[in-house]
């Protein structure tokens, strides 16, 4: 009798303790849950190319090869003649952060600490990038525009193209009338939660056409 008590004692601590246990568990598995679904709300979408440079030469304004001048043309002719046509630019990425405290969510900063990605060009796979700096977006539900700057050899990756194609691929991306549709990105955010830091489980394809 006298070892009954302190075992009952014993299995009731133990009890209590799997208890506190269980519920921290679950509480921190609803925490990750919350976290998780927030991370998955943050969009992207491509919103523009901007300062684009093809050998050094603005595109900007101009639409067709006829455009350029002589000495600007005969640059471009001796790039690629020595087969290394590079293209500069910014791709501007727009991200939304929709956790801004209506239809039951909690209003939260969500900061984007890493934006590896791949940039696809008519769905070719040709440059990794990433952004230099963290990135804030506030939820407040407007778009935060994320600039990344990128630099390409378009005979590296096109090099099955001629001359004149080449020119038109750069003017139809980032000349006066450029299309960003030519171009998307293969990505896998990173962002800083409640609960560290959090990688997107699966990659994203980032386009023009609607925030993904």
């Amino acid at each position: 009798m006298s070892h009954s008590k302190p075992r009952g004692r014993m299995a009731a601590f133990i009890t209590v303790l799997a208890a506190l246990l269980c519920f921290q568990s679950c509480a921190v598995l609803s925490e990750m849950a919350s976290v998780l679904t927030s991370l998955k709300r943050l969009q992207f979408k491509i919103g523009g190319v901007g300062d684009f440079r093809l050998a050094g030469i603005p595109l900007s304004g101009k639409t067709h090869l006829g455009q350029f001048s002589a000495s600007d043309g005969l640059k471009l002719l001796q790039a690629f003649s020595a087969k290394k046509l590079t293209a500069d630019f910014v791709l501007e990425v727009l991200a939304v952060n929709p956790n801004d405290g209506t239809g039951g969510t909690t209003r939260t900063t969500s900061t984007l600490t890493s934006l590896e990605s791949r940039l696809l060009i008519d769905g070719k796979p040709t440059i990794t990038g990433d952004i230099t700096k963290p990135v804030e977006i506030p939820g407040t539900g407007q778009a935060s525009t994320i600039p990344i700057r990128l630099s390409l050899d378009l005979v590296e990756f096109f090099g099955d193209k001629r001359y004149d194609d080449l020119i038109e691929l750069a003017l139809a991306i980032g000349g006066g009338s450029g299309d960003p549709s030519r171009v998307a990105l293969d990505a896998q955010p990173r962002v800083t939660t409640p609960l560290g830091q959090m990688t997107y489980p699966g990659r994203i394809t980032i386009v023009s056409m609607e925030f993904r």
